[in-house]
């Protein structure tokens, strides 16, 4: 008896040394989550400032397409702009398409750029991007004051500027969608807690 005593006394003793290094275990995973959380897009003081409205463009797409860009529209529009020579942009090609694939009923994507139309035509065909709208304009870059590709503009379906940001990767783009739909100027101000983020609640439907 004094044996058996002796190992459940042990037993316990195990099971809650486990149970002390499990509740340490997660402190730390909780702390590594915080440091790790993710950052959305990066968002800049120039141009249209979220919630404002954006102004309005009637262009035409490299492939003749009529695009128009500000003012009401069915659905939301993503404005992504975008270069053949940007590195980071060709890795975000897939992720648009898929966006376009799983979205494409509530939310419209525009590619932009600016330069010669013969370049882009070529990088539409290698990357098969033929089932974007896709726009040439310096007048639509400095309007949104674009200094740094890719860069990502977000309209709700009144032409106001839901969100927007400098994006180099998956999550950052995520971010903008996720501002929208959770009625918040960006994914920082929000993780932050910040009173601002409730303000552009209204421009969001």
């Amino acid at each position: 008896m004094d044996a058996l005593t002796i190992s459940v006394i042990l037993l316990w003793l195990a099971v809650i040394a486990l149970a002390l290094l499990l509740w340490a275990l997660s402190r730390q995973v909780g702390v590594l989550f915080e440091r790790v959380a993710p950052m959305g897009a990066l968002v800049t003081d120039s141009g249209p400032a979220v919630g404002s409205e954006s102004p309005s463009f009637a262009l035409t797409g490299i492939q003749s397409e009529p695009v128009a860009i500000g003012g009401p529209s069915p659905l939301p529009t993503l404005v992504f702009f975008l270069s053949p020579t940007c590195p980071v942009c060709k890795k975000l090609l897939p992720v648009l398409k898929a966006l376009l694939r799983d979205e494409g009923k509530r939310l419209r994507v525009v590619l932009a750029s600016d330069g010669e139309a013969a370049a882009h035509l070529a990088f539409v065909r290698e990357h098969r991007l033929e089932e974007f709208a896709y726009v040439l304009s310096t007048e639509l870059g400095m309007t949104y004051r674009v200094s740094r590709l890719p860069y990502g503009v977000l309209l709700d379906a009144r032409g106001v500027v839901a969100a927007k940001g400098l994006i180099n990767s998956r999550e950052q783009l995520d971010s903008l969608l996720n501002a929208h739909d959770m009625a918040v100027p960006s994914i920082q101000e929000y993780l932050s807690g910040s009173p601002a983020s409730a303000a552009p609640a209204a421009h969001t439907h």
